[in-house]
């Protein structure tokens, strides 16, 4: 059985739809509340490659709204990103997932999305300096 036979069936995917979002290249910036179910969403669609930007660690205050962590990532003290990554890995392999741990900035920002198909901003403030 076929992971995105149900999205396939959505007549407005279909298979050419389904080939699109494998070969799309998107950047999530914010790992938080937003960003981890926007995650989750996109790697279960099957897009084929998501960067996961976010320079926090996790904490036990995260863990009622933040989906993808828990407890032993804070034992671990793993990074948003990191953390995600590892997670996002176990529900679908199939995909190329980058972290990054970086704070995003008017320097980096145009080197970290470069040859992105998408941009999606999930972060929990605006990026005032860009």
């Amino acid at each position: 059985m076929n992971r995105y036979e149900k999205q396939i069936l959505f007549a407005e995917i279909g298979e050419e739809g389904q080939e699109r979002l494998k070969a799309s290249k998107v950047i999530v910036i914010g790992c938080g509340a937003l960003g981890t179910v926007i995650c989750n969403s996109l790697v279960r669609a099957g897009v084929g490659y998501i960067k996961i930007v976010d320079r926090d660690y996790i904490e036990i205050s995260n863990l009622q709204r933040q989906t993808l962590f828990d407890e032993k990532d804070i034992a671990d003290h793993l990074p948003k990103s990191i953390a995600a990554k590892k997670k996002l890995e176990l529900i679908n392999s199939e995909i190329i997932i980058e972290s990054e741990v970086i704070d995003v900035n008017s320097k980096n920002i145009e080197k970290l999305c470069k040859d992105m198909d998408l941009i999606l901003d999930a972060t929990d403030n605006f990026i005032l300096d860009i």
